[in-house]
């Protein structure tokens, strides 16, 4: 008897497509997104840092030029769009890390290059200054270590005279002699450092970061959380609501509905403007609760936000429809959709920030709506745009709306012809 039971649960379990799909499927394809994704140190992108050298000594250009060497890092010299002549400046480098166009920014003072550092715990040593955006919290650390590790590396010479200095202090004076052999061999170790770039292994150097992005935000981070978990579940909802027309397929429901006088365009644009109803509330109560509980910034975006959650809404809603036509059952719809949903959620930045991938996933990502949605809501709450800067986000998620209905419309005219 039990095995008869096993062999009646294989037997339903393999005439069942979607739970195949989902039970097999779905973990391969999320285990092979994420391998593609994070599945090498090759893949993983480079920090850019906007650079802005006001020593324009020989100091600064040689300590930059080492920090360029670094693989884990490109530095640019200046503003997209800009030429090589034209290189960043404090606001113009600012303005950058502002709107999103670099993620961090580093800044040699005036003075860089003179600064004799001690060992001493005096604290008269270099300092630089790193520009951040505190919704990318990787960026400014990763630069900060490096900068650390390559100081010495690019001055082992100055180095080499704070701990002779140091020495000279502790053991109350050098003779003639040894301050002459001390000073030959300093000299011979810049010429060695010109040549072929000795490396030392301790940094002085002092790193002064000052978030220029959301430095007066209560809660940094939750802007991203609101909108990226907003924006998925939203596409569940949307794609399940969908399915009604398959539910009124599938009764005959919507043989009687065609009937009447409303077509099946007047049909698809008032299910599409539902969809897009309830999916501005749930973007607006999901927002509003960010605010209450967690202090999202939301009562002084209003008009951002209606913007984006109209678009957005629009946009999901329209996928929603899609989804539901190109599929023949209730059943295929629930696996299909399952698969497609957390496929443009893993890609789009809802289950993880687009600025930690790599740079050819962050390109891919862009095919998906939803990355674009989720810019929209960062540039709202984070960045605080005005609404013309909205102008890109909204056309894409308006055009994809108009696209996926199009197709919606197309695939359903095999139900006006049964």
């Amino acid at each position: 008897m039990i095995i008869n039971v096993i062999r009646t649960a294989l037997l339903n379990f393999r005439s069942d497509r979607g739970a195949i799909l989902l039970t097999f499927i779905l973990p391969m394809v999320f285990f092979s997104i994420f391998a593609f994704i994070f599945g090498g140190t090759r893949n993983t992108s480079k920090v850019k840092v906007a650079v802005v050298d006001l020593d324009q000594s020989q100091q600064s250009k040689r300590f930059l030029e080492a920090l360029d060497a670094e693989g884990s890092l490109e530095l640019v010299m200046s503003a997209k769009g800009a030429t090589e002549d034209n290189p960043f400046t404090l606001d113009t480098a600012t303005a950058a890390v502002r709107a999103g166009d670099e993620p961090v920014a580093l800044v040699v003072p005036e003075g860089f290059g003179s600064t004799q550092f001690e060992f001493d715990g005096s604290g008269n040593r270099p300092t630089l200054h790193v520009l951040s955006d505190s919704s990318d919290l990787v960026a400014p650390q990763i630069l900060q270590g490096l900068i650390q590790k390559v100081f010495l590396t690019s001055t082992p010479s100055e180095a080499a005279r704070a701990g002779v200095k140091l020495f000279r202090q502790w053991a109350g004076g050098l003779s003639p002699k040894q301050e002459t052999s001390i000073e030959a061999n300093v000299q011979l170790l810049e010429q060695m450092q010109s040549l072929s770039g000795s490396r030392s292994q301790s940094s002085p150097v002092s790193v002064d970061i000052r978030d220029v992005v959301g430095e007066k935000k209560h809660n940094p981070v939750v802007a991203f959380y609101a909108a990226g978990i907003g924006v998925m579940f939203l596409l569940f909802t949307s794609a399940a609501a969908g399915g009604a027309l398959l539910e009124e397929v599938e009764s005959g429901t919507l043989d009687r509905i065609l009937s009447s006088r409303i077509s099946m365009t007047s049909l698809l644009v008032g299910k599409l403007l539902y969809l897009a109803l309830v999916g501005v509330f749930q973007l607006t109560l999901m927002f509003v609760w960010g605010a209450v509980a967690f202090k999202l910034e939301l009562w002084s975006h209003l008009p951002g936000f209606f913007l984006m959650a109209i678009a957005t809404s629009l946009a999901v809603s329209s996928f929603g429809l899609l989804l539901a036509s190109v599929c023949r059952t209730r059943a295929q719809l629930s696996a299909f959709s399952t698969l497609v949903i957390l496929i443009i959620s893993a890609f789009g930045g809802s289950m993880f920030p687009r600025f930690l991938m790599p740079e050819s996933v962050k390109r891919v990502s862009l095919i998906f709506f939803n990355s674009w949605a989720l810019d929209g809501f960062l540039k709202v709450f984070w960045r605080e745009s005005p609404l013309s800067g909205l102008a890109p986000e909204v056309t894409v998620l308006l055009g994809c709306s108009l696209f996926f209905f199009i197709v919606a419309r197309r695939m359903a005219t095999r139900w006006e012809l049964q």
